[in-house]
């Protein structure tokens, strides 16, 4: 929002943006910047007719109105569109390997092999749907466009099924010809892309409904990243038990139909919110942007950066202003990047004499310098995110094998290892939703604060910490396993599977904690126009963590394989040492913790220049309290 032109309109009680669109929808009252005062009570509320103050726009790229846009309102269909999107994506995501080999096939390595390239694809796709999402697409259109490939997707794989009633355990698919099998993977790439791409904006989008600028609606904002996760698991939680049950009796027909009808309602359900959804423009191409800096910075390599920011260039543009974007104040951080925005003696005759506007590849703004800057203090944290998912991924894996060796019977009940997840996910919703409610209060009892909850920072410390224990609790379990297996001679142990459990809380616990603060983090720490693309970078932490560990695994079996001896995570577990694999992933955690204290010591948080109209806002709004 133009924040200058705001401030004209505010006086004129009203908040339009041209003539000629006032007549599509009443324009913002003038109550944008006041309080109504309730006689009884005394109680302040503001006008439901108020413009928001974060320059958002409707879809008529009108300034949004709080009471006809946004909220809890747009925010539930977005929640709800994640759990069920969700929901159809994790049934094909746990049961791909399975479905791989009785439909199609393929051998073990080949189903495995599919299944991780599958896998690395979807976070690359998250990565790109990000940068479309803040570069050209919009974050709605980049949700509205790719979410419809899914259900698409899995209908397509129906016809892989023949003859009727094959890929039941045991009971092999005929097989398929070189078409159908390039089909199969059409359909489970499109299924990558649909839920990879708009992962990260439609996390963005649904924070785009709330105003940061309202301290109302900025606390509902926070709390909106909680919850979208806790949608995810909620979507997870039924794929994995009930979904993973249907498809594993070989009724794969009901399990597809059943995943492409909750992508469709989920579709259906984003589309429903259409006309009431809060819009940002998109601010371009951030990598050429980027570009510009360096370029820049090196043109002028020999001169000397000033010692104060008045030698430097600077511009508040009208798009920007419009955009709700903010310019970020300058920095002492990385200072040979603001030679980029020494302002020489051709640049003044270029902007003065000749009225050109600058050629950004060289000169650029203290802004543009300052998001090159956010960037770069944004990457220890990130780096140390990338280790502290290694331990999640130990969940997807070596749990399920540890747990696979343990006595998994009740009676006459089997319990399937891969169910023991249900913990995590439990856990992890419980916490989140907890955390508000419960935990925060106590904290700041406990530790006698103004009431402050933990910053993201903070949180993402503790949550590695409780990585760590989980990773000593799951090697202190793995001893007792093989404790009782080599007393019983046996290839599994009497050890009931469910002493997992601590293990799979703490994992759920720790993962509460990291990854919503680092949607939190990462989406306040970016510029204002690439929140989709820092929400992606910390998705894209959990696929290189998934890569990390690989080499981790295999430089560990490399070492304690040599000379004949079975390595520490063999085939056969009980010939191995998983519980020390388990105590090296501590160690390793406790060494990424104090790495990221040290880094999170050293962050400077990037500072935005404040809003025109949140200043006037805060400071009536104040006044009326006094």
């Amino acid at each position: 929002m133009n924040i200058v032109l705001c401030h004209v309109f505010m006086q004129q009680w009203s908040c339009q943006t041209s003539k000629d669109m006032e007549t599509r929808q009443p324009s913002c009252s003038a109550s944008s910047v006041s309080y109504v005062i309730e006689s009884n009570d005394e109680r302040k509320r503001p006008d439901e007719n108020a413009c928001t103050k974060d320059g958002s726009l409707d879809r008529h790229g009108k300034p949004a109105t709080k009471g006809r846009t946004g909220g809890w309102r747009c925010a539930m269909f977005i929640l709800v569109n994640q759990g069920l999107a969700t929901l159809a994506f994790a049934a094909v995501e746990v049961n791909l390997v399975l479905f791989s080999k009785s439909v199609l096939r393929h051998t073990n390595a080949e189903a495995a092999d599919t299944f991780s390239r599958w896998m690395g694809t979807v976070y690359l796709f998250s990565f790109m749907g990000a940068f479309l999402s803040d570069s050209y697409l919009g974050r709605y259109l980049t949700c509205v466009t790719f979410q419809g490939l899914v259900a698409l997707s899995l209908v397509t794989q129906l016809f892989l099924l023949k003859p009727q009633g094959c890929g039941k355990l045991g009971q092999l698919c005929e097989p398929h010809s070189p078409a159908e099998i390039a089909i199969f993977y059409v359909a489970i790439y499109l299924i990558a892309l649909g839920n990879g791409a708009p992962e990260p904006a439609l996390a963005a989008f649904g924070a785009d409904q709330f105003d940061e600028e309202d301290d109302e609606e900025k606390q509902s904002k926070n709390s909106f990243y909680s919850y979208f996760y806790v949608a995810l698991n909620l979507g997870s939680l039924v794929a994995e038990t009930v979904l993973v049950y249907v498809q594993n009796t070989g009724n794969w027909i009901l399990g597809f139909w059943i995943c492409a009808t909750c992508a469709m309602v989920a579709f259906s359900l984003l589309l429903c919110g259409t006309f009431r959804y809060r819009h940002f423009k998109t601010v371009g191409n951030p990598i050429s942007k980027f570009c510009q800096v360096i370029v820049a910075s090196m043109r002028k390599i020999n001169l000397q950066v000033p010692s104060d920011v008045e030698g430097l260039y600077e511009v508040q543009r009208k798009e920007d202003k419009n955009n709700g974007v903010r310019r970020i104040l300058h920095t002492d951080g990385f200072k040979f990047l603001d030679r980029a925005a020494i302002i020489t003696p051709q640049d003044i005759f270029l902007l003065t004499n000749k009225g050109e506007t600058a050629n950004p590849w060289y000169l650029c703004t203290i802004t543009q310098v300052e998001e090159v800057k956010c960037i770069l203090r944004l990457l220890p944290i990130w780096l140390c995110s990338i280790l502290s998912s290694v331990v999640f991924v130990q969940m997807l894996s070596l749990f399920v094998e540890q747990g696979a060796a343990m006595d998994t019977t009740i009676s006459n009940f089997h319990i399937p290892p891969a169910s023991m997840f249900a913990f995590d996910i439990v856990s992890t919703s419980a916490f989140i939703l907890l955390y508000d409610k419960l935990m925060v209060p106590l904290y700041v009892r406990l530790t006698k604060r103004e009431p402050k909850p933990p910053s993201g920072l903070q949180r993402i410390g503790i949550g590695i910490a409780i990585a760590m224990v989980s990773m000593i609790i799951a090697g202190t379990v793995e001893q007792q396993r093989l404790k009782y297996a080599n007393h019983n001679g046996e290839e599994t142990s009497a050890l009931s599977i469910f002493w997992q459990t601590p293990q799979y809380v703490l994992v759920g616990v720790s993962e509460a904690l990291i990854y919503v603060a680092q949607m939190e983090f990462f989406a306040s720490q970016t510029p204002d126009g690439l929140k989709s693309l820092g929400i992606g970078l910390s998705m894209y932490s959990s696929a290189m963590g998934s890569y990390i560990c690989s080499i981790i695994l295999a430089a560990v079996m490399a070492i304690t394989s040599k000379n004949g001896k079975p390595g520490w995570v063999p085939p056969d577990l009980n010939a191995g040492h998983l519980d020390r694999y388990f105590f090296l992933l501590a160690a390793l955690a406790a060494l990424n913790l104090a790495l990221f204290v040290a880094c999170a010591k050293r962050y400077n948080p990037v500072s935005f220049e404040k809003r025109a109209e949140g200043v006037e806002m805060e400071a009536r709004h104040q006044a009326s309290e006094a």
